[in-house]
C-alpha cells in the first residue's frame, strides 16, 4: 500500500460526501440513515417497488474518488429508498480486494457513508457454506467473522481520529442486541435462517480442498471474499452492523467439482424473497 496519506484521504472522503450532499439536497430526498450493501447477485432487491420506494439513483462512476467495481453481478449504483418511514441507501455493488484495490479504497465508502449520516449498515454477500449442516439457498445470519486471513487490516496506518480510537474492540462487531431482535422476528414469522461464523480469504480464486478442511477445523461456517474490512472499519466509525451472507454453494460440492460465478449468481437469486423479508424485518427492528 505504501505510506498512507491521512490529509489526502480525508479530503477525499469530504471531497465524496459534499459531491453527495449537494447531489441530495438538489433531489429534494431526505438524507438516509440505513445501507444496505448489495453483495453479487441482489441488485434487483431495490427494484421491487411494491415494498421500496425508490427515490433517486447515482452511479458509482459519477461520484468522485469511487472506484469501478468490475464484478459480474455488481452495477455500480447508489440507490436512494425509502421503506415504509425508513430513508435507505441501497449499494448494489462493492469493491475488493481481489480487483486490486488497496483496503483503504475497499473500504473507503464506509467513511463516506459515515459522514453522511449513515448509522446503521446492513451488509450482505453470497458464501460457500463450510458447515455441514447447510444447504446451498441458506441466509446465514452473521454472528461474529474470522479476520485472520486478511492480506492486510483496513485501519493499518495512521489513525482517522475523526472517526474513531486507534484501539477497537470487535466483540459486538455484529450487533448482537440488533440481531436478537430480528432472529426472534423471523422465528416468530416463521422466516428460514441459519447463523454463524463469516471469513474472509482474499480470492479471487476459490479455496482448495486442503483449506476448507481447515476452516472448518476452525469453526468457521461460511466463507467469501469481502464484507469483513467493511466491517471492521462500521465498527471503528460506530455504524452498528447486520450482515446476511447466502449460501450459494456446499463444501464437499466444491471439493467434489468446483464452482463457477455464474453459479453463485444463479444460487443467490433463489433466495430472494427471504432476503427481501429478512432485510426488512432488521429494518423495522432498529430503534
Amino acid at each position: 500500500m505504501g505510506n498512507f496519506d491521512k490529509e489526502n484521504y480525508l479530503n477525499q472522503i469530504n471531497e465524496s460526501y459534499n459531491f453527495l450532499n449537494n447531489f441530495i439536497k438538489n433531489e429534494k430526498i431526505e438524507i438516509p440513515k440505513v445501507a444496505v450493501v448489495l453483495g453479487s447477485g441482489l441488485n434487483e432487491i431495490p427494484e421491487d417497488h411494491s415494498i421500496f420506494k425508490k427515490r433517486s439513483e447515482l452511479d458509482y462512476k459519477d461520484i468522485p474518488n469511487f472506484e469501478k467495481t468490475t464484478v459480474a453481478g455488481h452495477k455500480g449504483k447508489l440507490i436512494f429508498s425509502n421503506y415504509k418511514n425508513t430513508n435507505l441507501l441501497f449499494l448494489q455493488g462493492r469493491f475488493h480486494y481481489y480487483e486490486g484495490y488497496d483496503m483503504k479504497k475497499v473500504t473507503f465508502y464506509i467513511r463516506v457513508l459515515k459522514k453522511l449520516g449513515i448509522d446503521y449498515l446492513i451488509i450482505t454477500n453470497a458464501s460457500g457454506g463450510v458447515n455441514p449442516a447447510f444447504k446451498v439457498g441458506d441466509i446465514m445470519i452473521i454472528s461474529d467473522h474470522i479476520a485472520l486471513f486478511l492480506p492486510e487490516n483496513p485501519l493499518r496506518g495512521e489513525n482517522l481520529d475523526e472517526y474513531g480510537e486507534r484501539f477497537i474492540s470487535m466483540q459486538n462487531a455484529y450487533d448482537k442486541e440488533w440481531r436478537l431482535k430480528v432472529e426472534n422476528e423471523l422465528k416468530n414469522k416463521g422466516v428460514p435462517y441459519v447463523k454463524g461464523v463469516y471469513c474472509m480469504v482474499s480470492g479471487p480464486n476459490y479455496e482448495t480442498a486442503a483449506e476448507l478442511r481447515m476452516l472448518r477445523t476452525l469453526g468457521v461456517d461460511a466463507v467469501g471474499m469481502s464484507t469483513v474490512p467493511e466491517v471492521i472499519v462500521a465498527v471503528h466509525s460506530k455504524i452498528k452492523v447486520f450482515g446476511l451472507s447466502i449460501v450459494t454453494d456446499i463444501m464437499e460440492e466444491v471439493i467434489e467439482r468446483g464452482v463457477s460465478h455464474q453459479e453463485v449468481l444463479d444460487n443467490v437469486k433463489k433466495s430472494i424473497d427471504n432476503i427481501k423479508k429478512i432485510i426488512t424485518i432488521a429494518i423495522d427492528k432498529i430503534q
